[in-house]
């Protein structure tokens, strides 16, 4: 590859970036529906046809913008293997991170909300990604139970499924109270009532 191809393509990947960042921002402003491709574009300081060369749809933008978010998530997650506890840790540790990110906080929100209807783009991406969530937290409790980290009387799949409903639904009072609300205490609060050492 020339030095000019390569300055081609570090070029259109900031670009790309770009995009993404100003349609996570409108997505979290105004929702997927509420948001026009032309404002995007403007804000990126590209005709609506250039943006269109990068994703061809709407749909394909929305996708690319939650993969984005999911990338950013998953490789911090991915930080040291956590097991049991560990990973319950991990998590609270992810609202601590969440909290100094406003725009991710509120287009996972609002594009959640909307995602339950079955005929929008995201809706499919939003069941797989509720399933894998509460999966991997059940994986997680199940490990502490069998290290003799969780009360006897916690279940690890009921607690999963409530683990992960609390989390999002401390993101919209935290968004709503104008980041007042401590997410990751309320969370270490709930998580250290239900196992046995110290967490």
């Amino acid at each position: 590859m020339t030095s000019e191809a390569r300055r081609g393509y570090a070029k259109g990947r900031a670009k790309r970036t770009e995009i993404l960042d100003q349609a996570m921002t409108l997505f979290g402003e105004a929702g997927y529906r509420g948001a026009s491709l032309r404002v995007i574009a403007t804000r990126c300081g590209i005709s609506h046809p250039g943006l269109l060369h990068h994703f061809p749809t709407k749909e394909a933008l929305l996708l690319a913008v939650l993969q984005h978010r999911d990338d950013v998530d998953d490789e911090w997650l991915a930080l040291g293997v956590t097991r049991g506890l560990d990973h319950l840790r991990r998590l609270i540790d992810l609202a601590e991170l969440n909290a100094k990110r406003r725009g991710i906080v509120e287009l996972f929100s609002v594009v959640a909300a909307e995602a339950t209807s079955p005929d929008h783009p995201a809706h499919a991406y939003f069941e797989a990604r509720y399933r894998t969530s509460v999966a991997n937290t059940e994986l997680a409790y199940r490990q502490a139970r069998d290290a003799g980290d969780l009360r006897d009387d916690v279940d690890p799949s009921a607690a999963a499924q409530q683990l992960i409903a609390l989390m999002d639904g401390l993101q919209i009072q935290w968004l709503i109270s104008d980041c007042a609300t401590d997410m990751a205490g309320v969370l270490r609060a709930h998580v250290q009532a239900q196992v046995t050492v110290r967490f």
